[in-house]
């Protein structure tokens, strides 16, 4: 059964130089070919302002961040590819979230039951990074992953979540190439 999928490449810089691109071309060509409809937003080629207060962030969004709001809305599956920047998402995704996360669009506003507006959506998170993937969960116990996992998505409603961590991603061609026919598979899978 077909999907309606938003990829969203989350590297800063928007080179299609990067991994993160070529991830996120791997899983909209996997995906695209196995009939999923899919959307694909790069955080690096928006222009959006950092949220500074309170009355910022439950104010209005400005327009490039409507328009990702509504490919979320529109969006069954969301993909998430970022590299790990000292522990955690870069701070230009980081300011994307929390435009695009507000009260009212994934979390109930205040005064009432906290409710995750997001529900019926699943996620992958995607996260390269220079260190072993194993010294990332077991050493470091992934909490870039699961601060984005259970601070932002897990709260908004969004389940299931799942990841996929790449480890030493200065690797061989050999190996970018089978993480790049995993991304194009779990694309196939709309997974």
């Amino acid at each position: 059964m077909a999907r309606r999928v938003l990829v969203i490449n989350g590297h800063p810089d928007p080179s299609p130089e990067r991994f993160a691109a070529a991830l996120a071309g791997a899983y909209v060509l996997g995906a695209s070919g196995a009939g999923h409809q899919i959307r694909r937003l790069d955080v690096g080629e928006l222009c959006f302002p950092l949220v500074r207060s309170e009355a910022e962030f439950m104010g209005d969004a400005p327009e490039a961040i409507r328009e990702a709001q509504e490919a979320i809305l529109w969006a069954e599956h969301l993909v998430i590819i970022f590299p790990l920047w000292l522990g955690a998402v870069p701070a230009v995704l980081k300011g994307f979230l929390e435009q695009v996360f507000r009260y009212g669009f994934a979390l109930s506003p205040p005064g009432g039951p906290m409710k995750g507006l997001l529900r019926g959506r699943s996620a992958r998170l995607v996260i390269t990074m220079g260190m072993p993937a194993p010294v990332f969960r077991w050493v470091f116990g992934a909490f870039g992953a699961r601060s984005l996992e259970r601070g932002l998505l897990w709260l908004s409603g969004v389940s299931p979540l799942r990841r996929t961590i790449l480890g030493n991603v200065e690797a061989s061609p050999q190996q970018r190439r089978r993480w790049l026919d995993h991304l194009n598979a779990l694309g196939r899978a709309a997974a």
